[in-house]
């Protein structure tokens, strides 16, 4: 569930609730690139816990009192609330896996299904178990894409992504696979990126690989909304 809430009601929006369900708050501004990439991910990550949690949605501009009790000097900023506590959080935008962990973290004790169990585990063997139990599941598919990324199995990777639709996991993982490992360092990315800008005009290969190298910098990189920018002038 995720609701917006405001200066008058957050009181009633997010302490009151917090005694009977986590409450994740997202403070954010839509003027804020990665609020716009950070946010639809906490949306899907707490819908998927099925009302154990929920997420309250604050506008900073609109709702001043709210950012100065959390004392927001930046955002996005994720914050909990439990039992009218604030509890742990954190800064900038991150991939889905992490997001996912961190609510799977303040969620209330619950037992963990078979697949998460295995999950759990991580090698081969029991993501593969998992996979029998679920094949269709999302998150165990981008473990074991990443696994086998990790062990330079990279075909293997790819073809696992090639069964779901794309997150901002998947496209991560792909995009350390198409580049077979190469690429280790941020100081061995950015210079990629500087010799791609000059071939990305008329080259579909190279367009590919610039945007690849984009999502192993990952989104919450101060560096990547404007090389964006920068691709975007080349191409136009």
């Amino acid at each position: 569930m995720t609701f917006d809430t405001t200066d008058a009601t957050f009181q009633t929006d997010v302490l009151e609730r917090s005694l009977t369900t986590p409450v994740i708050v997202d403070l954010w501004a839509p003027w804020c690139g990665p609020c716009t990439t950070l946010g639809p991910i906490l949306e899907k990550v707490v819908a998927e816990t099925d009302g154990a949690v929920v997420l309250a949605k604050v506008n900073v501009d609109e709702n001043p009192q709210i950012a100065q009790a959390f004392k927001a000097q930046s955002i996005p900023a994720v914050h909990t609330i439990i039992d009218g506590k604030v509890g742990p959080g954190f800064l900038g935008a991150r991939p889905e896996s992490e997001v996912r962990e961190f609510v799977q973290s303040i969620l209330p004790n619950r037992e963990l299904t078979d697949v998460e169990k295995l999950r759990e585990i991580g090698d081969e063997e029991s993501l593969l178990a998992a996979l029998e139990l679920e094949p269709a599941d999302e998150l165990t598919i981008c473990d074991l894409a990443e696994l086998y990324a990790g062990d330079s199995r990279f075909e293997e990777a790819l073809r696992l992504l090639d069964r779901i639709p794309e997150s901002a996991d998947s496209r991560r993982i792909a995009a350390y696979a198409r580049s077979e490992g190469r690429y280790a360092t941020d100081e061995s990315i950015m210079d990629r990126l500087g010799q791609l800008l000059d071939e990305v005009k008329g080259d579909d290969d190279a367009r590919r690989e610039f945007l690849d190298l984009l999502e192993l910098l990952g989104p919450e990189d101060p560096r990547t909304a404007g090389l964006r920018r920068q691709l975007t002038s080349r191409l136009f």
